[in-house]
């Protein structure tokens, strides 16, 4: 039997993951996702791949994020939440995570983050687990009515309410771009989170296609009250951004929207819906526990160089909240023209 390998796929080499691994790598793990990162992010990817013979046991996608205030950094899922990275076998797992270290100190990143599902995989020696972050998945196993059988009289309730409140959605592409970006650019900085370009919507478009829908708001009188950016692979959306205006969460909007993706999903004949990443004991995470989801704890594997510490790219930072309440207070021409160079380095 031939040895296991490990290999750096050049920029013009093309393959296709099996099954089994495409689905653990998720849609970070596509080469469109890796074409797009470099084009909109200006992120270099670098693709390893386990090889035993001509049998494709492993694979792990890079993105060297280099910046002045985030760090210098290799990661799975650059712009997603987890993804990117899937091994066959224990052996291929550790050929990959060995290899990408390797790489981390070639490229003098000071450590390499791998960001996938917890699927109860031991902790590799050198590795340190980041705490806090999981997903959450609703099955759509049947009508979506069927779904508010599992919900509380308050959840159910509040989404009764929410479609009577003169509220409308539109799912679509170029066609409703624009006013995607707007309402989740609008959201972004009320909770003082910087937010990406309309450009970058644009080429996420341009490079994934019909995997890629946007799902847009109307508050009654036509105005903008949310939006969302899915990404529909192997069975599942992905709800990579959903966000609703703070004015009109008070009227359930966000309920609203949540429930418009999922019968949208169902309609499609999607098989689940991963509403996405969410800190351990956060808001977000209670407003997503209220849907019934099972709650998939994330795997962030971190690989530390000599002298480096452990990041703290996360909300619960204190210098972040500080980030945050002075972003809030920003004009927005100001937000819009650094936003997108300060995300760019949370890859």
């Amino acid at each position: 039997m031939s040895e296991l390998a490990v290999r750096r796929l050049s920029a013009l080499e093309s393959t296709r993951l099996p099954a089994e691994l495409a689905r653990k790598a998720g849609f970070p793990g596509l080469e469109v996702w890796s074409v797009f990162v470099e084009q909109a992010g200006g992120l270099p990817v670098y693709r390893l791949a386990a090889e035993q013979g001509k049998n494709l046991e492993g694979w792990v996608s890079l993105a060297h994020v280099r910046h002045p205030v985030f760090g210098n950094y290799l990661t799975t899922a650059p712009f997603a939440s987890y993804g990117g990275y899937a091994a066959a076998n224990p052996a291929a797992g550790r050929a990959l995570l060995a290899e990408a270290n390797r790489l981390a100190g070639l490229l003098g990143a000071a450590y390499v983050l791998v960001r996938h599902e917890d699927g109860g995989e031991s902790l590799p020696d050198g590795w340190a687990q980041l705490p806090g972050y999981a997903t959450y998945r609703i099955q759509l196993r049947g009508p979506a009515e069927e779904l508010l059988t599992a919900y509380s009289s308050d959840h159910r309730n509040h989404i009764r309410k929410s479609l009577r409140k003169g509220f409308s959605v539109r799912f679509g592409r170029d066609d409703v771009l624009d006013d995607a970006y707007e309402a989740i650019a609008r959201s972004m900085h009320e909770l003082g989170s910087p937010y990406h370009s309309r450009k970058y919507l644009r080429v996420m478009l341009e490079r994934l296609g019909e995997r890629l829908e946007f799902v847009v708001v109307y508050a009654p009188d036509g105005g903008l009250a949310g939006g969302g950016v899915l990404i529909h692979h192997e069975g599942t959306t992905n709800n990579l951004h959903a966000n609703i205006l703070r004015r009109y969460r008070p009227d359930y909007a966000g309920e609203f929207l949540y429930w418009a993706i999922l019968e949208h999903c169902v309609e499609m004949g999607m098989q689940t819906f991963d509403l996405g990443r969410s800190l351990a004991g956060s808001g977000n995470e209670v407003f997503k526990m209220k849907w019934k989801p099972e709650r998939l704890p994330l795997a962030y594997w971190c690989a530390l160089q000599p002298g480096a510490a452990l990041p703290e790219l996360n909300q619960k930072n204190p210098k972040f909240q500080l980030a945050i309440a002075l972003w809030k207070r920003l004009p927005r021409p100001l937000v819009r023209a650094l936003g997108p160079s300060l995300i760019r380095g949370l890859a």
